[in-house]
């Protein structure tokens, strides 16, 4: 799916994008590669200490990196959050959803119902709120906007023991792809303003994980940067080309 890296950083370079989840290793790494394109990144996370240090690990590469603690929970925070940085920078350009969480059982008979509850505040709401309240900013974007959603190939192919994360990555989709058909009915006849689009992997691996287990092979998982290099990557496409995509990058179930 990736672009040229120089085709990439030029349709980056200056765009203003905000990353939800920015502390975690796949957030890292998208503040990390969107910075040395020449993006203004604004992340966010509930973990003050780990969002500072990926800011700081981006800070330097080419654009400007700033963190803010958000409470993705709350919608009204977020809306605020949407807010500034359309105030503070002038436009937003993209929201990459990085929210993560995985819950899962043995059995299908096993599962547990609190599961349920954890996931659908981390993977489902966190989806409503961001998208509610970044989807006019985005449209305002000129063509340029981007709400970029990190899904899982479970949530086509759902297993027994993953019924809580499956149903709860397949309502993330379906979510995302209805804001991706509001963005086709605000373009009319022409382009749409703003494009949603779902970026699926089987699962992700970083080099931490390598390391503490040196023997395994990872199987079809997804590095953290190569996911920033097709994030970055969806910028590079017109907007009418991606929105209300899923765009594999494992193979289709």
């Amino acid at each position: 799916m990736s672009t040229s890296g120089n085709d990439t950083d030029g349709a980056l370079k200056g765009a203003v994008i905000a990353v939800a989840g920015a502390g975690g290793p796949a957030g890292s790494a998208a503040l990390r590669r969107l910075a040395a394109a020449g993006a203004t990144v604004v992340g966010a996370d509930a973990d003050t200490e780990r969002l500072n240090d990926a800011v700081k690990a981006a800070s330097g590469l080419g654009g400007f990196v700033y963190g803010e603690q958000v409470d993705l929970l709350d919608p009204e925070a977020t809306r605020d959050w949407a807010e500034r940085i359309e105030k503070d920078h002038g436009r937003v350009d993209g929201l990459v959803h990085l929210v993560g969480g995985w819950r899962g059982s043995k059995s299908f008979a096993e599962t547990d119902l609190a599961d349920w509850d954890v996931l659908h505040k981390l993977l489902i709401q966190t989806v409503q709120h961001t998208s509610l309240a970044f989807q006019e900013p985005l449209q305002r974007s000129g063509g340029r906007g981007r709400y970029v959603l990190i899904s899982a190939a479970g949530a086509s192919k759902p297993t027994s023991g993953n019924a809580a994360y499956a149903a709860s990555k397949a309502a993330a989709e379906a979510w995302t792809l209805a804001l991706g058909h509001a963005f086709k009915k605000a373009g009319g006849d022409g382009p749409p303003p703003a494009a949603a689009v779902i970026l699926v992997v089987k699962a992700l691996v970083n080099d931490a994980m390598r390391a503490a287990e040196p023997e395994r092979k990872f199987p079809g998982f997804t590095h953290v940067a190569e996911l920033a290099d097709e994030i970055a990557g969806v910028y590079a496409r017109p907007v009418e080309e991606v929105n209300g995509t899923r765009q594999w990058l494992t193979p289709q179930p």
